[in-house]
């Protein structure tokens, strides 16, 4: 009896680590889908420039600028990633406020983002969706504290491509037991989104090389990322990702 528990005890930690691995992936290529979505990818450049207070040229020349423009970006993720962050206990927090309606938040949860991905495929149009809402800095504070705050208001913003896409990372962490489960989610999605904003911030001249081929490709990027969703819904509708009961 004691070898049959501790074997089961075995195979649920195996699935125990599978599943949380596997959505730790899901939320890392959100965030990877949100850098490349058609809302971010073609500003990357002038968020580089604008959170370093350099000019393009500076940017793509000499040692010292690509100093400078590592460490503002550096600072500029640092400030969407705690924002990210902090949603990810909050949502955490709210789903576990109904613990008793978890199966209804997860199978409702499931639904919502099967909805977004079908709208970013552009199957359905949605016009309070296409608005674009955000706030933005207009004048930048001086220093690495103000592209901090710069990233801060980054994630304050709500655009038609990073929204839906963000929200349905939210909804996955409303269904976790435990506000660390929420925050690792969110700080792997707000790593697949400044992992890329830190290669280009050091590789601005290879960006701008390849982006004028690259941009061709934005509407399938769009349509990739909708599948993506209804994909990680169907998983959180049916319940297949177990990650949901990972923090006891």
């Amino acid at each position: 009896m004691g070898n049959r528990g501790s074997c089961a005890d075995d195979q649920r930690d195996v699935e125990v680590n599978a599943s949380l691995s596997l959505s730790f992936l899901f939320a890392f290529i959100a965030g990877l889908l949100s850098f490349i979505s058609p809302c971010i990818l073609p500003l990357i450049p002038a968020y580089i420039t604008y959170v370093a207070g350099i000019t393009l040229k500076e940017a793509q020349d000499g040692k010292n600028a690509r100093k400078t423009t590592l460490a503002h970006s550096l600072f500029f993720i640092l400030g969407f990633s705690i924002i990210f962050i902090l949603l990810g206990a909050s949502a955490t927090l709210l789903g576990s406020l109904l613990l008793d309606y978890r199966d209804l938040v997860r199978q409702v949860g499931g639904a919502v983002v099967i909805f977004f991905g079908i709208y970013i495929t552009g199957m359905i149009k949605i016009p309070f969706l296409e608005v674009e809402r955000k706030f933005t800095v207009k004048h930048k504070p001086a220093g690495l504290i103000g592209s901090l705050l710069v990233g801060m208001a980054f994630a304050a913003g709500w655009t038609p491509c990073i929204g839906p896409i963000l929200a349905s990372i939210l909804l996955l962490a409303s269904t976790a037991r435990g506000a660390i489960s929420g925050m690792a989610l969110l700080a792997f999605y707000s790593l697949g989104l400044g992992v890329p904003f830190v290669l280009t911030s050091l590789a601005i001249n290879t960006f701008l090389s390849y982006f004028d081929r690259i941009k061709k490709y934005l509407r399938i990027v769009s349509i990739l990322s909708g599948i993506f969703l209804i994909i990680l819904g169907a998983l959180l509708f049916t319940d297949s990702l177990q990650v949901l009961n990972i923090f006891q």
